[in-house]
């Protein structure tokens, strides 16, 4: 589909903040109110907008931390819906954050979450190893988030008090 410049534009403004307000983003785009409130509903019932997401830093919140990890699968795609149906299968496990078609040595990218490391390898063994078009899969535990959606962690958070010695 192609769209207008000021409809590229809003996409971008919402993208990096999806909570300004409708008067801000209508004076950014030099638009009225109800033009980008028009804009942006076109935008959600064509489904480009797909949802408004919020970043959370769990290890901040004690008890919250959880695990995520990165698997690396490799499947056998089937006839006629090549690597659509195998995608499914495994996006719709709660556990599932995201997956990704890859080049490479591996098919599928596939991104978990867990309370603990055994619950994701109690997934990957009993859940995912176990559809019948998975060939193989290499888990990688994620140990730090340093940049995530284009959001920095832990930006300005050291100390910035001077050191007083006697």
């Amino acid at each position: 589909m192609v769209l207008h410049e000021t409809e590229i534009e809003i996409l971008g403004i919402i993208e990096n903040n999806g909570r300004l307000p409708i008067e801000t983003i209508a004076k950014m785009v030099g638009k009225s109110i109800e033009q980008v409130e028009e804009i942006i509903q076109k935008l959600e019932s064509l489904k480009i907008i797909v949802e408004y997401n919020t970043i959370v830093d769990w290890r901040k919140v004690e008890g919250h931390e959880g695990v995520t990890a990165m698997i690396d699968v490799k499947v056998t795609p089937k006839r006629g819906v090549g690597f659509d149906d195998i995608a499914a299968k495994i996006y719709r496990f709660k556990e599932v954050k995201s997956v990704y078609l890859m080049s490479g040595a591996y098919d599928l990218s596939v991104v978990i979450e867990g309370r603990t490391m055994s619950e994701v390898a109690h997934f990957v063994s009993e859940k995912l190893s176990t559809l019948d078009s998975v060939l193989s899969t290499t888990t990688h535990f994620i140990l730090k988030k340093y940049k995530h959606d284009g959001t920095i962690f832990d930006q300005g958070d050291e100390d910035k008090r001077i050191v007083v010695s006697p």
